[in-house]
C-alpha cells in the first residue's frame, strides 16, 4: 500500500510541478541505482523530479517518444522495483566495503 501511495504521488507531482529537486523524494542511492541500470551518467546539474521519472520509468519500459504523454503508473512501478533493488544492492556493498 505504501508503494502504490508513493507512485500515485509521484506521478501527481511529476505532472504538477516537474521541476522540484528530486532528492526532495528519492534518496541518493536511488538516484544513483536508476542512473546505474539505464547506464546514463549522473548529470552535474541538480537532478529534478520529471527527470527521475521519466529515467525511472523508461526502466520499466516506457518509451518517452513524442506523443506518448507521461508514464504511468505501472511503467513507474516497475521502473520503482528495479531501482529500488539496485539502491539495496549499492547500499549492501557500501555496509560491506565497511
Amino acid at each position: 500500500m505504501v508503494v502504490a501511495w508513493r507512485i500515485a504521488r509521484l506521478m501527481r507531482l511529476g505532472r504538477t510541478c516537474p521541476e522540484l529537486d528530486a532528492g526532495l523524494f528519492f534518496d541518493a542511492d536511488e538516484i544513483r541505482g536508476a542512473f546505474v541500470l539505464a547506464k546514463k551518467p549522473r548529470p552535474k546539474t541538480p537532478i529534478t523530479l520529471n527527470q527521475i521519472i521519466r529515467l525511472i520509468a523508461s526502466l520499466g519500459g516506457f518509451l518517452g517518444r513524442k506523443s506518448d504523454g507521461e508514464p504511468g503508473a505501472k511503467t513507474l512501478w516497475i521502473g520503482m522495483q528495479r531501482t529500488m533493488d539496485a539502491a539495496s544492492t549499492i547500499r549492501a556493498l557500501r555496509e560491506d566495503d565497511a
